[in-house]
């Protein structure tokens, strides 16, 4: 008989009928008949797919007894204790590389709509207002500027990168000093102190929550503008949107928050924020090869027990 996997989440149409052909898939209950469902089925299962935030709560894990992996379709894995999996012998994956492209991408996309005003121009022009009132206030360059990453790992060194292309400063913070041309700051206020632009791109979690406080977000000043492509909880939320309301913060451009999919009503009016609904890597491309790479941690795992991109915390299992 095929092994049982928990799909916790939606499976696309491609990943489905990949991981049918190996596992008998069955879709955890996200309603009423849940806890239910977990006392009689629990036992049965040694896979998980997760797809979403939902994640593997700890109470879910425990009730697991059989579990040998947790396949996570996305880079972060903050809704899986990691940690206590690898105690257990449960291996989790989870899918980097393939989107350090598209997220990067999408924060650059955000600096530059924020500072050019690209959302509030686009409505002007639509508006009719360009015929009506002339021409529009005078935004600023995105060129030379000092430009400021949270969190130097994979997707941090894509955005470093594509920085060059404007002759960026740039400096970073990270957990430890790496072995990089950038400056970096132990400090995260320090940095703020010396950026045009901070760009946040950490893995969240309770190490990270609120790293970006208000004294952060003070730092960086009414000239700054704050990019988050990371997770919500990475920025104190209320001190961001106190800072913008009033004028101690330039702008931000941000994809992810704190208890998505609500976002705080006050930003909505603000013609100096852009919002997007967490689709840093939303692209079909980069969300096939996700889907592949969760498919292919599950086939590899089922053949010989070993796993493609298994998380820092699991890859001695």
């Amino acid at each position: 008989m095929a092994p049982k996997l928990l799909q916790i989440g939606p499976l696309t149409e491609r990943m489905k009928s990949h991981l049918e052909a190996e596992f008998e898939i069955v879709p955890l209950p996200m309603d009423d008949t849940q806890a239910a469902f977990i006392a009689e089925h629990a036992e049965s299962f040694t896979a998980v797919v997760n797809v979403g935030h939902y994640g593997v709560p700890p109470d879910l894990m425990a009730a697991l007894t059989n579990l040998k992996i947790i396949s996570n379709y996305g880079v972060g894995y903050d809704t899986i204790d990691a940690a206590a999996a690898a105690k257990r012998g449960i291996v989790v994956t989870h899918t980097p590389e393939v989107l350090n492209d598209e997220v990067a991408n999408t924060a650059i996309l955000l600096w530059f709509a924020v500072s050019r005003r690209l959302v509030p121009y686009d409505a002007y022009v639509r508006a009719g207002r360009w015929e009506k009132e002339g021409n529009t206030p005078l935004t600023h360059s995105v060129q030379g500027r000092t430009v400021g990453i949270v969190g130097l790992g994979r997707i941090g060194q894509a955005i470093a990168d594509r920085l060059a292309v404007f002759d960026a400063t740039v400096v970073y913070h990270a957990r430890s000093e790496k072995d990089v041309p950038y400056r970096y700051y132990g400090d995260l206020t320090e940095m703020a102190k010396e950026c045009d632009v901070m760009i946040v791109i950490t893995p969240g979690g309770p190490e990270t929550k609120h790293l970006v406080s208000s004294d952060v977000i003070a730092a960086l000043g009414p000239e700054g503008i704050l990019v988050n492509v990371a997770r919500g909880t990475v920025v104190d939320e209320t001190a961001l949107v106190q800072a913008l309301k009033d004028g101690k913060l330039g702008g931000a451009g941000l994809d992810v928050f704190e208890a998505e999919p609500k976002v705080p009503e006050a930003l909505f009016a603000m013609d100096n924020v852009v919002l997007q609904p967490h689709v840093g890597s939303a692209t079909h491309e980069t969300r096939q090869a996700m889907g592949d790479l969760t498919c292919e941690n599950l086939t590899r795992w089922l053949k010989d027990g070993t796993t493609v991109t298994p998380v820092p915390e699991c890859k001695d299992l």
